[in-house]
């Protein structure tokens, strides 16, 4: 069955990237043997009918684009985000000793659950800048092994414990790196032969070594780390590699900093997005005016996984809104706006869906339990168009173990191909033509 060959590629895809600096460097690799031409934001860039290209920010968040040969009137864009709530390293000696233990000192990075970190194999991966002479320069670094371990204590120490615990990462949460002397030889295991003195930073982050798997009764599900929102972003990504423009822009973005609020140079609430389709629009050679009207033409898809019902907590859900694995599309809907979707975007992601023969979904918190937000209205706050609020339903979000449906990733990867080949020209009315 093609989706489950879709989804093992999907969780091979996960396991190779154990932080946003190794999804970066994981998708843009895809997309130079695809024939993209990487460009530099410092320098000009020539872009030329019928070619495509792609653009790194921060090395953690990447943007890349289609150029239709033929005359075209609007973007097509698909946002997602590179980023998941983990545990970081930190600061400039992040190792807490005894004359027995060294640990590591980490922080929280977004609204992780931190009951599922305990008492499983971790290990380290991220980025760290070297100084080589007069140039600084960013260096993917990974254990790739068990490397640490967050210990609970015995239910004899703490009787209590299965009452209900308030975790703080500080005291309860320092991984175990070794004994006392693990610091010694920690930047060798990432670095063999580097000088200490050279390594002048770093974003370190801890990852699950749990392998990812497809499991249930009829291999109907998979479980991994970093399914939100390596699931969604992996989705549309390939969809957007099996696409051929029609007219317009096919744009593909994935953010980092999106767990975070997005408030970072390269975050969806940069000015990443607009300074990358002001630089399409002075290569057609248009000015503000029509780049503006193409603007008003465009349709943007935020693809970011949402909450599938959980049979063990029905009071939590919408009573009508329910969303399950392996259902399809998830349409996410908010009065608040917490996602942007509208009558208008929703109906033309239904068109999309039934174009593309696969089934959506509609999804509604409960009105008095507010959900999270998005990558949705603050990119719509930048570039104002058309745009929908979209995911895959999973279960245990932000859970370093998370479980989604094994047909949902081929799902949204023949959504993502269907919805850039089809040309939505907007009406005079206000709506849109679906035209191919």
């Amino acid at each position: 069955m093609e989706y489950l060959q879709t989804s093992q590629n999907l969780l091979d895809f996960i396991s190779r990237c154990t932080s946003p600096f190794h999804v970066i460097a994981e998708v843009a690799d895809m997309l130079s043997q695809a024939g993209y031409v990487r460009l530099d934001e410092t320098k000009e860039w020539t872009l030329n009918p019928g070619e495509n290209y792609y653009v790194i920010r921060n090395g953690s968040s990447i943007i890349a684009f289609q150029i239709p040969a033929e005359p075209w009137h609007s973007y097509q864009i698909m946002a997602s985000h590179s980023d998941c709530p983990v545990l970081k390293v930190k600061g400039e000696n992040p190792f807490v000793t005894d004359s027995h233990y060294t640990r590591l000192n980490v922080e929280g990075y977004g609204g992780m659950i931190r009951a599922p970190w305990f008492d499983r194999p971790l290990s380290v991966a991220g980025r760290m800048i070297l100084k080589k002479g007069d140039i600084l320069e960013s260096v993917l670094v990974d254990a790739k092994r068990d490397l640490v371990l967050i210990p609970n204590m015995p239910i004899h120490l703490n009787r209590e414990m299965n009452e209900g615990i308030k975790y703080s990462i500080q005291k309860d949460m320092l991984p175990i790196l070794g004994d006392e002397t693990a610091k010694d030889h920690f930047y060798e295991l990432f670095l063999p032969g580097v000088d200490q003195d050279q390594i002048l930073g770093m974003d370190l982050y801890l990852y699950s070594r749990v392998a990812g798997s497809i499991w249930g009764a009829d291999m109907e599900y998979i479980s991994s780390g970093r399914l939100d929102d390596l699931q969604s972003a992996y989705g549309s990504f390939t969809g957007f590699l099996k696409a051929k423009t029609n007219g317009h822009v096919n744009v593909c973005c994935i953010f980092d900093n999106e767990e975070v609020g997005s408030l970072t140079k390269q975050g969806a609430d940069s000015t990443f997005l607009t300074d990358t389709l002001q630089h399409i629009n002075e290569a057609k050679g248009a000015g503000t005016v029509e780049y503006h009207r193409d603007l008003a033409g465009s349709f943007l898809v935020s693809a970011d996984n949402a909450h599938a019902f959980h049979p063990a907590h029905p009071e939590k859900y919408d009573v009508q809104s329910r969303v399950y694995m392996n259902h399809g599309i998830v349409i996410k809907q908010s009065a608040n706006q917490k996602y942007t979707t509208d009558a208008l975007s929703e109906a033309v992601i239904k068109m999309i869906c039934r174009k593309a023969g696969i089934p959506c979904q509609v999804f509604a918190n409960h009105s008095d339990i507010p959900g999270g937000s998005t990558l949705g209205a603050i990119l719509n706050s930048l570039v104002s168009v058309a745009s929908v609020d979209i995911g895959m339903a999973q279960l245990s979000m932000h859970s370093p173990y998370e479980t989604a449906g094994a047909k949902d990733t081929e799902y949204l990867a023949e959504f993502s191909r269907c919805f850039y080949e089809t040309e939505l020209k907007r009406t005079d009315e206000g709506g849109f033509r679906i035209m191919q």
